[in-house]
């Protein structure tokens, strides 16, 4: 069909596991000439820690380790141990650690804090936070106490992968333990709180950490305000935030807070406040106000207050720049975010996987799918290989001009290269199926989101039932709609306006209308969407008098109408026969500035002039001169519109 043969769009591509396995080869040694008569010599500890850690090779080194024990030429020591659990904790290799920490305790070898740290962070970063916990818990096998550095260790782990149910427990662990926490506990505790939304109890914790001598530093206070805002409260987080001394990094969460909601007048005012109060701006204080410039296409500001920064002599980072190029394929202007790109390589910036998807999604947004392609393919060749947000981008950029081709080897490219699909190459797939009425393999790829730990989203279904009522598959639609609440998505207001769309184009009006109801008795607020799809299911039904009502409501609501709302109504009133009061009607709404006609409200105005031509009552009895005069005005304003 469209994909590769043998290629599969369910297709899981996983990486090998390779299991760790000791090298007992006695023909690998590493290149020192001090080993080779090692039977004949005992070595010394400095020796052996110097021989460890000059070999690069973790296979040679380990060998090493266990020639010169099997030889006898050498006990090893705890330092030895450490230095080698090190070297293997830099690669991961979890099964390794374990091999030497059962050595250890069978040798009668204490292990020291220092070296159980290592052995908990190499789990961090193997993402294995649980098992990080179950080897905490095993301490005292390896003759070690738990202490507050190990604690802290712990719970670091934890917190990289969010387990705050393991988190909680172990803080109370530490106190029945008669620890005491220091403030790195504390800021790893209020973190996760943060994390959790749970800023009642954070805001306990900052009391706690004073009434036992603790100051909160910069990394307390910005992981509650962070979190504040995220959920946001920013004005709450101001307030909280003027209550104590100001950090960069407060004032960053702020500004990131006011950006995130677009209220860009408050983010300058920080920014000057900060400079009041003799803070300077970092390059992520200055990059984060760029990049919301960037996001509502201001160019202009952003621009300014890139040149801001090299008057206050902060130099821009990749971010920065990032910025800058999203801000331009905003405002459609290709070349110029290609100019600034170039711009960035002079200076000697390079580019890294975030710039590069920068480019690739732009280029997308602009219909520039088959450049983004190329883009993806030259980012591999300078060794910076796409990541799921690469693909992500491709892919959708494929299913929104209907190239199912061009989706379809993308995702096949994307589970070669082991790269698992996230929630918008799903949905992405989704979409362009559905364009292309394969409604079956569509719902299947939703089902199989879920057997992938990737839950499919409102957008994704969306997406669906957006394809289903477009092709009049209605029922189906009103099923995907039942079926969402199953996978824990709450339909939304996009959602509606598709079903209204679909049973307004398919006459089902009765059914329109008590979604409709379902709509406002729910409390979900309309938007612009869902005026214009009412105001045109009515309008082809020729309910003129439910389209003014409608549109009375939609302006005392605050809705602004725009020119699908105008062309809705100067075609109603056509298709009812009062084609001077459209005209009059066009002409008072242009004159005002509001609005400029288009082809589309001329063509509804010749429409109704040719169906009602035979009819007198339009008109009246001097019907060819009345119609005279509205093509006059028809002509006049055609003429205006040129002019602009």
């Amino acid at each position: 069909m469209y994909l590769r043969e043998g290629r599969s769009l369910l297709l899981k591509v996983k990486k090998p596991s390779i299991p760790f396995v000791l090298n007992t080869n006695p023909a690998s040694k590493p290149n020192h000439e001090s080993q080779v008569e090692q039977n004949q010599s005992q070595l010394e500890e400095s020796q052996v820690l110097d021989s460890l850690k000059q070999e690069p090779n973790i296979s040679l080194a380990l060998h090493y380790f266990k020639s010169i024990a099997n030889s006898n030429s050498f006990r090893h020591t705890l330092q030895t141990y450490q230095c080698m659990i090190q070297k293997l904790a830099l690669e991961s290799e979890i099964d390794g650690i374990r091999y030497l920490l059962q050595q250890m305790k069978l040798e009668g070898i204490s292990c020291s804090e220092d070296l159980f740290a290592i052995v908990i962070d190499s789990y961090q970063q193997k993402g294995l936070g649980e098992q990080a916990l179950k080897m905490f818990y095993r301490i005292k096998e390896f003759g070690c106490e738990p202490t507050v550095k190990i604690y802290n260790h712990v719970l670091e782990a934890l917190l990289s992968e969010n387990r705050f149910s393991m988190i909680h427990p172990l803080y109370g662990n530490m106190k029945r333990d008669g620890l005491e926490l220091n403030l790195h506990t504390y800021n790893i505790l209020l973190k996760a709180l943060s994390m959790n939304n749970k800023i009642n109890s954070a805001c306990k914790l900052l009391n706690e950490m004073a009434s036992v001598g603790y100051t909160p530093d910069a990394m307390s206070y910005t992981a509650i305000i962070s979190s504040m805002c995220r959920l946001g409260k920013v004005e709450e987080a101001r307030e909280l935030a003027m209550r104590f001394r100001s950090y960069v990094s407060v004032y960053n969460a702020l500004i990131s807070g006011f950006c995130g909601e677009y209220k860009l007048k408050e983010a300058f005012g920080l920014l000057e406040e900060m400079l009041v109060e003799g803070l300077d701006p970092d390059v992520r204080t200055y990059s984060i106000i760029i990049s919301s410039l960037s996001s509502v296409g201001n160019v202009e500001l952003s621009l300014a207050v890139f040149a801001k920064m090299f008057v206050r002599g902060c130099n821009p980072n990749i971010y920065t720049f990032s910025s800058l190029i999203k801000g331009y394929f905003m405002a459609g202007k290709v070349h110029e975010a290609f100019d600034f790109w170039n711009h960035m390589i002079r200076e000697g910036v390079e580019p890294n996987v975030v710039a590069y998807n920068t480019v690739i999604h732009g280029l997308c947004l602009n219909g520039k799918v088959g450049e983004a392609l190329s883009v993806s393919y030259r980012m591999e060749q300078n060794g910076c290989p796409p990541n799921v947000t690469s693909y992500s981008s491709l892919i959708n950029g494929f299913a929104k001009v209907g190239d199912l081709v061009g989706a379809s080897e993308i995702w096949n490219r994307m589970m070669t290269n082991g790269c698992h699909p996230n929630v918008v190459a799903y949905t992405s797939m989704v979409d362009v199926l559905c364009r292309h009425c394969m409604f079956d393999q569509a719902h299947s790829l939703i089902e199989k989101m879920v057997l992938e730990n990737c839950s499919p989203n409102t957008v994704t279904f969306n997406a669906f039932i957006k394809g289903l009522c477009n092709n009049g598959r209605v029922d189906w639609a009103i099923k995907a709609i039942g079926q969402m609440e199953y996978y824990g998505c709450a339909p939304n207001i996009i959602t509606y306006n598709e079903l209204l769309d679909g049973l307004f184009k398919v006459n089902r009006l009765e059914e329109a209308f008590g979604l409709v109801r379902e709509i406002e008795e729910k409390g979900i607020e309309w938007n612009l969407v869902t005026y214009n799809t009412i105001l045109s299911g009515c309008s082809h039904a020729g309910m003129l008098e439910e389209v003014l009502q409608l549109t009375g409501k939609m302006l005392a609501r605050g809705i602004k109408p725009d020119a699908i709302t105008y062309n809705i109504i100067i075609f109603t009133y056509c298709k009812r026969g009062k084609v001077k009061t459209a005209v009059q009607l066009l002409d008072r709404i242009r004159a005002g500035g509001g609005w400029h006609p288009d082809i589309i409200s001329y063509t509804s105005l010749l429409w109704g002039l040719c169906n009602w031509v035979m009819d007198e009552n339009v008109f009246g009895r001097d019907s060819f001169w009345a119609k005279a005069d509205v093509l006059q005005i028809i002509d006049d304003n055609v003429a205006k519109s040129c002019a602009y």
